[in-house]
């Protein structure tokens, strides 16, 4: 139950950049109760367990359009650093490097937000689907009336010729 509760909060952390999902050190760093800075000094000792589909810095256009984005990150508009962002890899090997209880559990509730992210998209994408097949038959139910009424504005059009008829 508590689960339920508490992923909400972790989805409005989510983020996409890139093409990727991705959270923000920043955010990481207050879930796990570390310093930002600490964050990324335990990533930087280990570089080669983040590759560029599991973290990457944002560029400062980037980090500009992250901020418009989300107003509760307007500290960031004067740091001279881009945030780094951890896809749900990199934020999965981040219990590697950071290994208290606390980044475990934090960690394992994050990976169920992404997860409820991931069906959430599903199920957009199925309603999506089933509103084209529905558009798709009224369409087709709206193409037959409109041409069921053209015909019947054709026939009233044919008049009887007006004035005298030749009889033979």
């Amino acid at each position: 139950m508590i689960d339920k509760l508490v992923i909400p909060n972790y989805i409005s952390l989510v983020f996409e950049f890139r093409g990727f999902k991705v959270m923000v050190d920043f955010d990481l760093a207050q879930l796990y109760g570390v310093e930002t800075k600490r964050l990324k000094e335990q990533v930087k000792r280990n570089i080669n367990r983040f590759p560029e589909d599991f973290m990457f810095e944002l560029s400062k256009e980037e980090k500009e359009q992250l901020i418009e984005g989300c107003d509760r990150l307007a500290m960031l508009k004067h740091s001279s650093v881009c945030p780094m962002v951890f896809t749900e890899q990199g934020v999965a090997m981040l219990s590697s490097v950071l290994r208290s209880e606390k980044a475990i559990s934090i960690n394992i509730e994050i990976m169920r937000a992404f997860s409820h992210y991931r069906a959430l998209l599903y199920e957009n994408e199925e309603l999506r689907k089933e509103i084209i097949n529905l558009d798709n038959k009224l369409s087709k139910a709206f193409r037959y009336l409109l041409d069921r009424i053209d015909e019947l504005h054709q026939k009233k059009n044919e008049r009887k010729p007006i004035g005298y008829k030749k009889y033979d």
